[in-house]
């Protein structure tokens, strides 16, 4: 449970602090003046001022925000010319822009870390355990990493592909599995569990790997080819959504906090791979096109930047109020989703 709450709060925390971050920095270096940036939510639990700026640690550790002055043209009407909205439309921009590129970069150097210092892991075909998940079926059962079935039910294991193919279906079923560890046969009892999001059942377990040493020039070159890949798939995937080919399922916070769990007890890897996928994934939607979201202020700057004045700013009031319910349905409706998979 600590684990997981560590991990929960380290994964929210740094994909919120490293978008406020993006938003902070240029609307510094474009003039802005920025009255706090601040590391989590609710009451100060710390702060000191470095210039004009407060920075501040608060008691809810889960992300952060910066407040930049005249983010309304009605509001803070004292920064005179370094409020936002009385900046060149290019440098607002830039600022609406930032915290979603900073979702990109953040992705681009976890996966150069991890192919830099980890290596680049290949799954390889051997019916050996590799991770095994903490407080799933397989760790329940005694199983360890390194453990080499060597048949389930009495049927012999010959493949890794074989060990999943009599494991998939067998959901609730108690499977007698028969391995090896340190060259000594053992029998152990294991029940698999079905995985909404695998269409399968599971017993909490992963591939063995094969690991290559990879140079900091090659990480690089892999870490920006993984990222394009990925963001190609997942777009690929919302247009499919969106067209009605690829069938829609959402995950909310209760979604995502399980499976940043799920992540975390495999190891600090996995869980800054999910960091990264979960970040990509944070940074497209926020580019959508939808009130309220980074991407729906762009189409208001530029509007204002085609017709060449802003728009009032009670029409985008009303315009963002619709983005916000539309937003918290859209939430509301996963999280109903989540729940329904953990009872399920």
């Amino acid at each position: 449970m600590l684990i997981s709450a560590i991990a929960i709060v380290f994964v929210f925390g740094l994909l919120v602090l490293v978008h406020e971050f993006g938003h902070f920095i240029t609307a510094k270096k474009t003039g802005m003046r920025v009255d706090e940036f601040a590391i989590g939510f609710g009451p100060k639990i710390w702060s000191t001022r470095r210039g004009e700026t407060i920075y501040s640690i608060r008691s809810i550790p889960l992300g952060g925000f910066n407040k930049i002055a005249g983010m309304e043209k009605d509001m803070d009407e004292d920064a005179g010319d370094r409020a936002y909205w009385a900046r060149p439309v290019w440098a607002r921009m830039i600022v609406i822009l930032a915290g979603s590129f900073m979702n990109f970069v953040l992705p681009f150097v976890i996966f150069a870390g991890i192919f830099f210092f980890n290596g680049i892991q290949t799954p390889i075909n051997e019916p050996v355990l590799g991770q095994v998940m903490e407080g799933q079926a397989a760790s329940q059962a005694g199983l360890k990493m390194g453990d080499k079935i060597v048949s389930i039910n009495g049927q012999p294991v010959d493949s890794w592909t074989d060990f999943v193919q009599k494991v998939q279906h067998e959901d609730g079923k108690v499977l007698s599995v028969e391995f090896i560890r340190d060259d000594e046969t053992m029998k152990t009892s294991v029940v698999p569990k079905y995985d909404e999001q695998a269409k399968r059942a599971l017993i909490g377990v992963t591939a063995p790997v094969q690991t290559q040493n990879v140079g900091f020039v090659d990480s690089i070159i892999l870490a920006l080819s993984t990222v394009v890949n990925i963001i190609y798939q997942m777009y690929s995937a919302l247009i499919g959504m969106i067209t009605g080919s690829v069938s829609a399922e959402l995950s909310g916070p209760v979604g995502v906090a399980q499976m940043t769990s799920q992540a975390a007890h495999l190891g600090i890897v996995p869980l800054l791979q999910f960091a990264a996928l979960l970040s990509l994934n944070l940074g497209i939607i926020n580019l959508l096109p939808i009130p309220a979201l980074d991407g729906g202020h762009f189409i208001v700057l530029l509007v204002e930047a085609l017709r060449g004045k802003p728009i009032e700013a009670k029409y985008v009031r009303v315009v963002q109020m619709a983005g916000i319910i539309l937003l918290l349905s859209l939430m509301f409706f996963a999280t109903a989703q989540d729940i329904g998979r953990l009872f399920n």
